[in-house]
């Protein structure tokens, strides 16, 4: 095989319509655009979405909601998940990551809230703590630390 001799495989390539070519090709004279009207002419056609005329479906439908641009986006996770890690004494968002408990990291972090109990004495650091979940860990003999 050399380069001179590669081609496309059958039915890979199609030649372009020639368009305007006499009447024999069968696009002659009109180019297959048919007579007159807007989508006979040079740029002829609507935008997406265009209806007509009629107002549009996207202006017809009400606005809703509002985000935020100061809203704050944490892991939340419960005294009870952190009685269920074992070997490890200390617990990042990292560490949490990475076995699985939580799927992605958000950007602000880490909050710990206080539901369930706790009996493992384990060091916390996140970025927020409610006071129950304060309390329970150093309860327990542990320590949460504000990172």
């Amino acid at each position: 095989m050399n380069l001179h001799t590669i081609s496309p495989a059958e039915g890979a390539v199609k030649e372009k319509k020639r368009l305007g070519r006499g009447i024999g090709s069968g696009l002659g004279k009109t180019s297959g655009k048919g007579h007159k009207g807007q989508l006979a002419r040079s740029g002829g056609g609507t935008r997406p979405g265009f209806e007509g005329g009629q107002m549009p479906l996207y202006r017809r439908l009400p606005k809703r909601g509002f985000n935020s641009p100061f809203k704050k986006e944490y892991n939340v996770i419960n005294v009870r998940d952190l009685e269920k890690l074992d070997g490890k004494n200390e617990v990042t968002v990292e560490f949490l990551h990475e076995i699985g408990v939580i799927s992605k990291i958000a950007n602000d972090g880490l909050k710990v809230l206080g539901d369930g109990e706790l009996t493992k004495k384990l060091t916390v650091k996140a970025s927020k703590f409610s006071a129950k979940a304060i309390e329970k860990i150093e309860k327990a003999g542990g320590k949460a630390e504000v990172i």
